[in-house]
């Protein structure tokens, strides 16, 4: 090779060099051109800037030969060059490089390649890193020689960041800019070309621009669309920016032409932008929710297709909303109000498969999921996460499924919980009742006799009804669910009415067990969160009291049938004389047959003695009443009104050791002690008053039973004692203690 050509090779070489560092960089100047249907390129001129167009030219040459050079190669001869180890620079296969020696003369026939114009001037320091002075004289010819047209490779040409489209390095014409998704400028670059063809009658456009033009703006929607429909993906946000401010300059474009007469407007126009955005997100939200994966939004261990299909696109839904409230919001200008547009789409999209899968052939429980995502999940869950609620408007999205397939779906879960629950209640209450007749001895858990029956039952009715009232939101079928329970109540008193009259061994631990079931039941009716109507609500707890009712008197009978020879003695010539003995009598019998009650809860002890304390002072005051005994004079009067308190003190005394909490009963039989003890008729009157008054069921029967033990009571002042009690006789009120005069019965009427 000769030493100028040599020295011309060493200078391509680095050059070239200097192009592929200056290119990454961004430094530079590249000009682009754009080639035409016929086959005419327009380039860009380097030094005006313009348009020239030339014809094109096919005799461009790959360079495949090895470039030979050295550093020191300006300092000694072609021999000593050649002796050297040669220094190699291998030029990709898909490169193609004009070879400005062989193609000098023909600098201004046009190529079908891209152009490269070097500045040599931005390059110095490797200018300054040769070292010869010749090569520096030199600059302005190689110059013009590289810019001979030299094809560049694709990844030349490609923008470096393509997260800033809409910073550049070099100025780029229509398709340079579309190429590195510069939206914005290469829309800009649409509009000032098309101002110049149409915007006014005075310039002449030939067909040719025309279709050059709207070739361009089909090229630039279609870029357009490529960057919305790939609007989730995180590397493309700073791009989707651009193409959101191109379809707004787009729409402004499209407002201007449309005050133009139609034959005067480019034929693209309107391009409608906007309206192709809207449709495109329609697409980009259908197309995520069909392909949402199951294993990823953690799905794919339901039972069925459609809960699997459902919850997938529920979660779908609320992760793309997060996304778009997180990220794509703040790409969106305000006018596009993306976040309410984006859930408007969702929702909608949902709804679409929500109602397709409503009106197929469901099983229950696909319809209580379908029913559960569109009443609790969905609302709650997904539209009120907290980083949604205040860009969504719940309101305006309306429900996921129409009124007609909503209720159908309402009516198969509701005819199935009903159902269930009563299948449920027979079920228990049949098996319990089995047991009874089978005559099979209930466990005991704690040291109690007890029975399962309501802990089985009221957690799965208690569950159903706050189930439906909370999706079907309707309180009446809730209360109907509640009626069955009511039923079942009833049923189970008779059986337990027929128990009682058999002769079973086992029926007093049965009762036990079953003595608590009825508490249960009744603390679940009392309590107002339970869904009860009154009138439901009332019938159970009057069935409930009647359980409880024979409960008590299967084992309150039997020790009153134990204790009825030691009633008798009371208030007899033998209590008279032998008191103290008999009343010891009566309570060692007494807590003899409380010890049963150690089997018994507590809460049904409690109510249990309480009941007895009850009736073993109703019958002390009924003994009382019947008048076996007759007090002539006040020494007798006296004596029986402290034995009265005396008796008082034991029976409270016992019941109060076995946790009896009747407290109220302690005051009754001193008050009757007291009318025995007074004499004078106006004190007596009194007195009879204010029992009267602290014991409103007392009758007259009642008074003139008491006063009938005083002998020496004239009937004159017995009618006058009696008058007084109408008089002074006040309604009941809620202070008052409970009725037990009412209970205490006197067979024969006293006038």
């Amino acid at each position: 090779m000769p030493f100028g050509r040599a020295r011309r090779a060493l200078h391509l070489e680095r050059l070239f060099r200097c192009t592929a560092v200056s290119t990454a960089l961004g430094h530079g100047v590249m000009r682009t051109k754009v080639k035409s249907r016929q086959g005419v390129a327009r380039v860009t001129s380097p030094e005006t800037g313009s348009f020239v167009p030339r014809p094109a030219r096919q005799d461009d040459l790959e360079i495949s030969e090895e470039i030979r050079s050295d550093e020191s190669i300006a300092d000694e001869d072609s021999k000593a060059q050649s002796q050297k180890k040669p220094h190699k620079i291998k030029i990709p296969k898909n490169i193609k490089m004009k070879n400005p020696m062989k193609h000098r003369k023909k600098h201004d026939a046009a190529t079908s390649e891209t152009v490269l114009v070097l500045d040599l001037d931005a390059n110095d320091s490797m200018a300054d890193s040769c070292g010869c002075p010749e090569e520096e004289s030199q600059k302005s010819t190689i110059k013009n020689k590289i810019s001979e047209r030299m094809k560049i490779p694709d990844f030349m040409k490609r923008q470096k960041n393509p997260k800033s489209p809409e910073t550049p390095s070099v100025d780029l014409d229509f398709n340079g800019n579309l190429e590195q998704n510069r939206l914005v400028k290469a829309q800009q670059l649409l509009v000032e070309a098309e101002e110049r063809l149409f915007g006014s009658n005075e310039v002449a456009r030939t067909e040719e621009e025309k279709d050059k033009l709207q070739t361009d703006y089909e090229h630039f929607l279609v870029r357009l669309r490529i960057v919305i429909n790939d609007s989730f993906s995180e590397d493309n946000q700073e791009t989707l920016r651009s193409a959101l401010t191109s379809v707004l300059q787009e729409e402004a474009q499209d407002r201007r032409w449309a005050k133009v007469a139609v034959d005067e407007r480019p034929i693209w126009r309107p391009t409608k932008c906007r309206e192709m955005h809207d449709i495109l997100l329609q697409t980009v939200v259908e197309e995520r929710m069909k392909t949402g994966d199951e294993q990823e939004n953690k799905v794919d261990q339901l039972s069925t297709s459609l809960k699997r299909e459902v919850c997938r696109m529920g979660k779908q839904v609320q992760k793309d909303l997060l996304r778009v409230v997180r990220n794509l919001r703040e790409c969106y200008p305000p006018e596009f109000d993306i976040c309410r547009t984006y859930a408007r789409l969702y929702h909608q999209t949902f709804s679409t498969r929500l109602q397709e899968l409503a009106r197929a052939s469901v099983d229950f429980e696909d319809c209580l999921y379908i029913l559960s995502w569109i009443v609790d999940y969905y609302p709650k869950d997904v539209l009120k996460h907290k980083e949604l609620e205040e860009h969504i408007n719940n309101s305006s999205l309306g429900p996921l499924l129409p009124e007609e397939d909503l209720k159908r779906l309402e009516e198969q879960y509701f005819s199935y919980k009903e159902n269930e629950i009563r299948k449920w209640l027979s079920n228990a209450f049949e098996k319990e009742v089995k047991k009874w007749s089978d005559g099979i001895e209930p466990e005991i858990m704690d040291g109690y006799y007890f029975s399962n029956l309501a802990v089985d039952v009221l957690p799965l009715v208690d569950a159903s009804v706050r189930e439906v009232n909370s999706l079907l939101g309707d309180e009446s079928k809730a209360w109907s669910l509640l009626c069955h329970l009511d039923s079942s109540l009833l049923s189970y008193k008779t059986n337990l009415e027929e128990l009682v009259k058999r002769k079973q061994e086992t029926i007093p631990k049965t009762l036990s067990a079953n003595f608590n079931n009825v508490y249960l039941f009744r603390d679940y009716v009392q309590k107002p969160e339970h869904l009860f109507s009154e009138d439901t609500r009332t019938a159970c707890l009057s069935t409930l009291a009647d359980l409880k009712n024979i409960c008590h008197k299967y084992f309150l009978s039997r020790i009153h049938t134990e204790l009825k020879p030691l009633y008798r003695k009371l208030w007899t010539q033998a209590w008279f004389a032998r008191h103290c003995e008999v009343v010891e009598e009566l309570m060692k019998a007494l807590e003899d047959n409380m010890d049963q009650f150690k089997e018994l809860k507590p809460v049904c002890r409690e109510e249990l003695l309480a009941e007895l304390h009850i009736e073993v002072t109703v019958e002390y005051v009924r003994r009382m009443m019947k008048r076996k005994l007759k007090l002539k004079d006040k020494e007798q009067q006296e004596a029986a009104a402290e034995f009265i308190c005396h008796d008082n003190s034991k029976i409270c005394s016992v019941f109060a050791k076995v946790g009896s909490k009747e407290e109220w009963l302690g005051q009754i039989l001193p008050k009757l002690s007291e009318i025995l003890k007074l004499q004078d008729p106006g004190s007596l009157q009194l007195e009879i008053a204010t029992l009267a008054r602290d014991y409103p069921d007392i009758s007259e029967q009642h008074v003139l039973a008491i006063l009938n033990l005083k002998t020496n009571l004239s009937s004159s002042d017995q009618r006058r004692i009696k008058g007084c009690l109408s008089e002074n006789r006040v309604t009941q009120d809620t202070e008052s203690p409970p009725a037990f005069f009412s209970r205490v019965l006197v067979k024969r009427k006293i006038i």
